[in-house]
């Protein structure tokens, strides 16, 4: 079963592109009695090694990425307020109003703007840009915020984690799902050797993935994701990508990635098998660190398995926690069947 209360405290770490290093401290501190060989690269990826009952048949990594979308302080005013730009995609529809947490120290702030009765014209429905917000961290000058942030610190949402009968909403969802699925399958007793990649920087371009995957040389590649859901009123069902409760969100291809054919078979037979709930992507769009890991060296066979969530690289992002389980289900037994070889030999020929 899932253990949403870890799933809690991996969403509360802070760990935006870059500066993955509370979520890595939290992993590791999850995993160390578990795992047979744990290192941390360059870039900062922790790779895991945990030796099964038998060798594995065929390489397999496992992967999902560790930073979360954010802020960076890029300025400070005379009057104190933090200027910034975003670290990821982010809506800055979002952005307004909202609660953060700024550098080392936490501190607080709120994500200011003009007040709507000071614009004018064109500015009272228009989105406001980056150069026209501000983070209120409650200084006076830039002396008196320069005592507790720096140019450059790391910016996230301060939002609350909650859970409900049936459902999850908080911030970096995305990916610490991901991270507890393998933290899950460390933990437990596999039939054949992996390889499990908690990667950095997959919000800015899937640049820690890419290093990872060199570093492993896998033949396959199962990449444990979130993927955006627009199940939401007034749209419609052909345009809605995935369906919260619709189960592990199998995708086809997307804009960096077309994906192993044999693979995405074997996740849907896999699914009937077991009696969980499985669905396709139904859209060409956005992208996940597949995109570097099946160009790595002489090439990947790659799957990504998603949980469905509204919306993503927001303060509170949502999912079904029957989705959750059934990706934990499904994740363990499609990585099973691949390192125990049942595709060496099928290319789809």
């Amino acid at each position: 079963m899932v253990d949403f209360g870890l799933l809690k405290r991996l969403c509360a770490a802070d760990g935006i592109s870059g500066d993955e290093g509370a979520v890595r401290r939290l992993i590791v501190e999850e995993i160390k009695d578990f795992a047979d060989e744990i290192r941390v690269d360059n870039p900062g990826n922790l790779l895991v090694h945990k030796k099964g009952r038998q060798p594995a048949r065929a390489r397999l990594m496992l992967s999902a990425h560790m930073d979360e979308v954010g802020l960076m302080v890029t300025d400070i005013t005379a009057d104190g307020y933090l200027r910034f730009d975003e670290v990821g995609g982010i809506d800055r529809r979002v952005l307004l109003g909202k609660q953060v947490r700024v550098g080392k120290n936490a501190v607080c702030g709120v994500v200011g703007v003009k007040p709507i009765h000071l614009c004018r014209g064109d500015e009272k429905s228009a989105v406001p840009e980056y150069h026209d917000m501000y983070i209120d961290i409650g200084a006076d000058s830039r002396e008196q915020a320069a005592e507790h942030v720096r140019l450059g610190d790391s910016v996230c949402f301060d939002s609350e984690f909650i859970e409900t009968e049936t459902a999850i909403s908080g911030k970096a969802i995305d990916d610490r799902f991901g991270c507890l699925v393998m933290i899950n399958m460390i933990k437990s007793d596999l039939p054949y050797d992996m390889d499990f990649a908690f990667v950095t920087q997959e919000e800015i371009g899937l640049r820690g993935s890419a290093a990872a995957a060199y570093s492993l040389d896998p033949d396959f590649a199962l990449i444990l994701e979130t993927t955006t859901a627009a199940d939401i009123p007034e749209i419609d069902p052909c345009k809605q990508v995935c369906t919260l409760g619709g189960g592990a969100v199998v995708s086809v291809m997307d804009r960096r990635t077309i994906y192993d054919k044999e693979m995405t078979a074997l996740a849907f037979k896999t699914a009937e098998d077991l009696g969980v709930s499985a669905q396709h992507k139904r859209a060409v769009a956005g992208g996940n660190d597949a995109g570097a890991i099946h160009q790595s060296r002489g090439g990947v066979r790659v799957l990504a398995l998603s949980l469905a969530c509204r919306y993503l690289h927001a303060p509170a992002c949502t999912a079904d926690k029957s989705d959750c389980e059934s990706i934990l289900t499904l994740a363990r037994a499609v990585a099973e069947k691949i390192a125990g070889g049942c595709l060496n030999d099928n290319f789809g020929e």
